[in-house]
C-alpha cells in the first residue's frame, strides 16, 4: 500500500466516524501497563548495574566460602568484572539500533532478554574470572540494546497527554533494579542472586510477548492495518476511533523518513553541533560525577569505612539506603522539572554532588591519617553518599537524557542519539575501569575529590553552555540553537 492510498483513507473517513474520534476516551490504563511491562527490560539493566555491589565482597572474601573462584580476584580483575557491562553498553545501541529498525522494536527487545538471561545462568555454573567477564560483557550489550530501543519504544507508544510521565519509567525501573539487587544481594548465596536476578528478564519476556509493536515501526514498513491494530490495543479505542491519531502518526513518521540526515550533518550544522556539545557534555559529566563507580563499588566503599572506623552501619544497610534513595529522588523529577526548569536542577544537582564528596573524600582522608575524630563520625559516609545519589538522580541522572530528546531534530535525532550514547558509555567503562587502580594509586579521598572536581567544572558547564529549555517549543529550541 502506497502512502497515497494510505492517505486517501483517512481523508475519506466519514462525518459519523468523526465524530466517534471525538467522542471515545483514551484508556491511558493500557498505555502504563505496556509501560510497566516493557520497563521490566530498564529493571534487568538495574540489576547489571547493581550487581558487584553485593557480589564483590563474596569474591574477595579469603575464606571463598561463597565465591564460585577457586581464589581472590586481583585488582586488575575485579576492576574488569566491574566494568565490562559498560563496555558493553557502548557497543549494544550499534546493534540494537538498526536491529529495530529491521525487525521491529518489539522483537529486539525480545531479544535483548537472552542478553541478560543467558548470562545469568552462565554465572550460575562459573568457574573462572574469565566466564564471568563474558558474561558481564554481554549483559553489557543487552543494557546498549535496553537504553537505544526502551526510549524509542515508549516515545511511539505513548499519547500527548502521557509522554512525560511515561518517559520517566525507564530511570525508575533502571533504580529499582539496583535496589531490587541491593536487598537481595547480600542475605542470599552468590547462586542464589544470580537465580533472583534471572527472574526478572524471564518475567520481562513473557510478559511482553503479549504487548503490541509500535504503530510506527508499522507505518514505516507500511502494514498501515497492523499499526491501526496496534494502537486500538494502545489506546482502547474503535478502529474509527484511532484514525485521526494514525493520520498524524503517518504523517510524521513519512516526514521523518524523507528528510533524514545523516552522522556528518550533526557535525556540518550549527544548530546540530552546539546540541551535540550541550548533549554530549551533560552525559559526560554525568559519568564523570563517579557514579559508576558508586554503583558498582558502593559495599566495597562501606565497608572500608566500617572497617576504618571500628563501627558504623552494617555496609548491606548502607547500600540498600542508598538503593532507596535513589529509587524515591528519581520519582522526584517529573513532579518539579516543568516548574522549575532544566537548568536550575542540573545546578543544584552539580553543587549538591560536589560537596558530599568533597566532604566523603574528607572522611576517607581522616581514616587513612587515623585521627581520632573518625571514631565519632562514621555515618558521614553513610550520609554523604544518600545525599550524592539524592542529588544525582534529581538533576544529572535524568535530565541530560531529557536535554537530548529536545535539543535535536527529528531527521538527526537517531544518529545524534548514538553518539551521545555512546560517549556516555565510553566514559562510563573508564570510570568504573580505572576507579580501583585510582583508589590504589592515589587513595579513596584522591579518587572521590577528582570526582567532585568534576561537578565543579559542570556547574560552569551548565551555567555558560546550556540554555533553559523550559516552555519552550521544539522549534523555538532549534531557533535558539541557530543564534534566533
Amino acid at each position: 500500500m502506497n502512502p497515497a492510498e494510505l492517505n486517501y483513507q483517512v481523508v475519506g473517513t466519514s462525518d459519523h466516524n468523526q465524530k466517534r474520534n471525538n467522542m471515545e476516551p483514551t484508556k491511558k490504563w493500557r498505555q502504563f501497563m505496556v509501560g510497566i511491562i516493557v520497563n521490566l527490560s530498564a529493571a534487568a539493566v538495574g540489576t547489571c548495574l547493581g550487581w558487584t555491589a553485593p557480589v564483590n565482597p563474596k569474591l574477595n572474601d579469603a575464606s571463598l566460602k561463597d565465591s564460585p573462584l577457586d581464589a581472590v580476584p586481583t585488582v586488575d580483575e575485579a576492576s574488569w568484572i566491574g566494568s565490562l557491562v559498560a563496555l558493553g553498553a557502548v557497543i549494544g545501541p550499534l546493534i540494537g539500533g538498526p536491529m529495530a529498525n529491521v525487525v521491529g522494536r518489539k522483537w529486539t527487545l525480545l531479544f535483548s532478554s537472552l542478553l541478560f538471561a543467558v548470562p545469568y545462568a552462565t554465572l550460575i555454573f562459573a568457574k573462572t574470572v574469565l566466564v564471568i567477564c563474558i558474561a558481564r560483557f554481554i549483559q553489557g550489550l543487552g543494557v546498549g540494546f535496553v537504553m537505544c530501543v526502551v526510549p524509542m519504544y515508549m516515545g511511539e507508544i505513548s499519547s500527548d497527554e502521557v509522554r512525560g510521565a511515561m518517559g520517566s519509567f525507564m530511570q525508575l525501573f533502571i533504580v529499582t533494579g539496583i535496589l531490587y539487587v541491593y536487598c537481595v544481594g547480600p542475605y542470599v548465596s552468590y547462586v542464589a542472586l544470580q537465580w533472583a536476578c534471572l527472574a526478572i528478564p524471564v518475567a520481562f519476556a513473557v510478559g511482553f510477548f503479549f504487548m503490541p509493536e509500535s504503530p510506527a515501526y508499522y507505518i514505516q514498513k507500511g502494514n498501515r492495518e497492523s499499526a491501526v491494530n496496534s494502537l486500538v490495543f494502545l489506546r482502547g479505542k474503535s478502529k474509527e476511533g484511532v484514525q485521526d491519531e494514525m493520520s498524524i502518526i503517518q504523517t510524521s513518521v513519512e516526514e521523518a523518513l524523507k528528510n533524514k540526515g545523516s552522522v556528518l550533518d550533526v557535525f556540518q550544522n550549527k544548530a546540530c553541533l552546539k546540541a551535540l556539545i550541550i548533549s554530549g557534555g551533560l552525559v559526560s559529566f554525568q559519568q564523570l560525577s563517579g557514579i559508576n563507580a558508586v554503583l558498582f563499588y558502593s559495599t566495597d566503599i562501606f565497608i572500608k569505612a566500617s572497617g576504618g572506623s571500628g563501627g558504623g552501619m552494617d555496609p548491606s544497610v548502607s547500600t540498600i539506603l542508598v538503593g532507596a534513595v535513589m529509587v524515591l529522588s528519581s520519582g522526584t523529577t517529573p513532579l518539579i522539572v516543568d516548574r522549575l526548569g532544566r537548568k536550575i536542577i542540573l545546578l543544584f544537582s552539580a553543587v549538591g554532588m560536589a560537596i558530599s564528596l568533597f566532604f566523603l573524600g574528607l572522611f576517607f582522608l581522616l581514616d587513612h591519617n587515623k585521627a581520632e575524630i573518625v571514631s565519632s563520625i562514621s555515618w558521614l559516609p553513610v550520609v554523604s553518599l544518600i545525599v550524592f545519589v539524592f542529588v544525582y538522580c534529581v538533576g544529572f541522572g535524568s535530565l541530560p537524557w531529557a536535554v537530548l530528546g529536545e535539543m535535536f531534530s527529528p531527521e538527526v535525532k537517531s544518529n545524534a542519539s548514538s553518539i551521545v550514547a555512546t560517549t556516555c558509555w565510553i566514559l562510563g567503562f573508564l570510570v568504573t575501569k580505572y576507579f580501583s587502580a585510582l583508589d590504589e594509586a592515589l587513595g579513596t579521598h584522591w579518587s572521590f575529590w577528582i570526582f567532585a572536581i568534576f561537578c565543579v567544572v559542570a556547574f560552569f558547564f551548565v551555567t555558560t553552555i546550556m540554555f533553559e529549555t523550559k516552555g519552550l517549543t521544539l522549534q523555538q529550541i532549534q531557533d535558539r540553537l541557530n543564534g534566533i
